[in-house]
């Protein structure tokens, strides 16, 4: 481990070296480059010169051991003790920081929310979640824009996507891809009785033009006019678009702009990120199933968690924890299951990394 550690200071040393010389300051495209990367390897460095210190102190201490007075023998021992639980917790952080990055770690994300099951009561814990995800985006100080929506006349979503743009976005919500189920009294709901309903939530890396290629003979691009809930015309200009990637046959809509350029431009960005989804799947496909364990499986169709409305109540599946602060959840403070997640999924990759 250290021995990587050595080559990425080294590293580390010449992009800080590249960074003050007055070239590479004056191209603003290189320095942002090099600034990024440095910025990426400062925790790796920052806690091995920490490491480092500490061993320079365990071994200033070794040598009072043997002082001839007691006290300052047991004194001496207290601070070693104390110097190498410190160690260790370095050393586990170091592991956990030298893990190979997702590439896609640090990208901005398209989040799609979909009523499932569950009908109008489904439609409207969509927009539940998707209040959830704007109010921790708001917290982290990330941009969101809806791309698409289907709005119901009760005020639900049968389908809502938004741009969530920031930083490590894809790194703090990658885990939220799955079924969330909902346990609650709904409102039409005369004698009281609960009902299950589910939502699907996907997460994907915004895909940029060179992660995807895409050839145009491969669209059929279709233009109609755009109408909102009861049949209402936003306009009545063919500016909604659809387009259909014939090899796969996705299909993506936009209709939420007036301008026909503007709803092709989101459908377009909407369609590249499900590609490179989908190619990512692919990939992952192809690799062993304990490396698949360790980013997730990625399913869609499994149930990852339960909101249960009348216990206040929130289960993740995947790792078995239980909170009964719904209503905090729901309020935006969702890293009270994203710190859970990202510390059980870093705990097994380093598991499968050490064969343990």
């Amino acid at each position: 481990m250290f021995a990587k550690v050595k080559e990425i200071e080294e590293r580390y040393n010449k992009l800080e070296a590249d960074l003050g010389d007055p070239e590479v300051v004056r191209n603003q495209k290189a320095y942002q480059t090099y600034a990024k990367e440095h910025s990426m390897l400062t925790p790796i460095i920052t806690a091995f010169r920490k490491h480092q210190s500490l061993q320079d102190e365990i071994l200033s201490n070794q040598s009072l051991l043997d002082d001839p007075d007691p006290e300052i023998r047991q004194l001496a021992k207290e601070e070693l003790d104390n110097l190498s639980s410190n160690l260790s917790k370095i050393e586990q952080n170091l592991k956990v920081l030298l893990i190979p990055k997702d590439p896609n770690e640090d990208k901005n994300i398209l989040l799609e929310i979909r009523a499932g099951t569950g009908g109008d009561e489904a439609a409207l814990f969509a927009a539940d979640l998707f209040r959830m995800y704007s109010r921790y985006a708001e917290v982290r100080r990330w941009k969101t824009e809806i791309l698409s929506q289907h709005i119901t006349g009760i005020g639900g979503f049968k389908e809502i996507i938004i741009l969530v743009e920031g930083q490590m976005v894809f790194s703090r919500l990658k885990y939220e891809s799955g079924v969330h189920r909902v346990q609650r009294v709904p409102e039409t709901e005369t004698q009281g009785r609960i009902h299950t309903s589910a939502v699907t939530v996907a997460v994907f890396p915004e895909a940029e033009e060179i992660d995807v290629e895409i050839d145009p003979e491969d669209l059929r691009i279709d233009v109609y006019r755009s109408s909102g809930p009861g049949g209402q015309h936003v306009n009545k200009t063919a500016s909604a678009v659809r387009i259909t990637h014939l090899p796969t046959g996705l299909v993506v809509t936009c209709q939420d702009e007036k301008s026909q350029h503007k709803n092709k431009a989101k459908a377009m960005k909407v369609l590249m990120s499900r590609l490179l989804d989908i190619e990512t799947a692919e990939q992952q496909s192809k690799i062993s199933e304990e490396r698949r364990t360790m980013v997730g499986s990625g399913d869609r169709s499994e149930r990852i968690r339960t909101y249960n409305f009348p216990q206040g109540r929130v289960s993740d599946h995947r790792i078995g924890l239980t909170l009964y602060k719904l209503e905090g959840l729901l309020q935006g403070d969702l890293d009270l299951v994203i710190e859970p997640l990202i510390t059980h999924f870093q705990t097994e990759t380093l598991k499968r990394a050490h064969g343990n």
